[in-house]
C-alpha cells in the first residue's frame, strides 16, 4: 500500500470537540493562575539614563589613581596594564599582549 506523505496526519481525537465559549472559559480559569509581578523601586525608569541625556548636574564620585610607576598605558587600546603585560615598546610606544597577541 503506498503512503500519500502529502496528505494530513489528524486523527479522529485530535480534532478539537465543539465546546461551548462558556465550558472552554471555565476549564482554563480552573487550571490556569495570574501572574504575580514582583515591582521593586529600583526597577522604575529613573534610574536608566537615555543616550544624549544632560548629565551637566551630575558629579562624579569616583577617585581618578594616576597611572603608577610599574603601569604603562597601551599605545593600541588605551588601557592602563600591570608592566608584566608588556609584549614590545616603539617609538615611545607601548603595546600590551593583548594587542600584539
Amino acid at each position: 500500500m503506498a503512503t500519500d506523505y502529502d496528505e494530513p496526519r489528524v486523527r479522529e481525537e485530535d480534532q478539537p470537540v465543539n465546546e461551548s465559549l462558556e465550558a472552554i472559559r471555565a476549564q482554563r480559569s480552573a487550571t490556569t493562575q495570574t501572574a504575580v509581578i514582583d515591582v521593586e523601586d529600583s526597577d522604575t525608569a529613573e534610574g536608566f539614563d537615555l543616550p544624549g541625556a544632560d548629565l551637566s548636574h551630575e558629579e562624579l564620585l569616583i577617585q581618578v589613581i594616576p597611572e603608577q610607576d610599574d603601569e604603562f598605558t597601551c599605545m593600541s587600546c588605551f588601557l592602563v596594564h600591570h608592566r608584566s603585560q608588556l609584549v614590545r615598546e616603539s617609538s615611545g610606544g607601548r603595546y600590551c599582549t593583548e594587542c600584539e597577541g
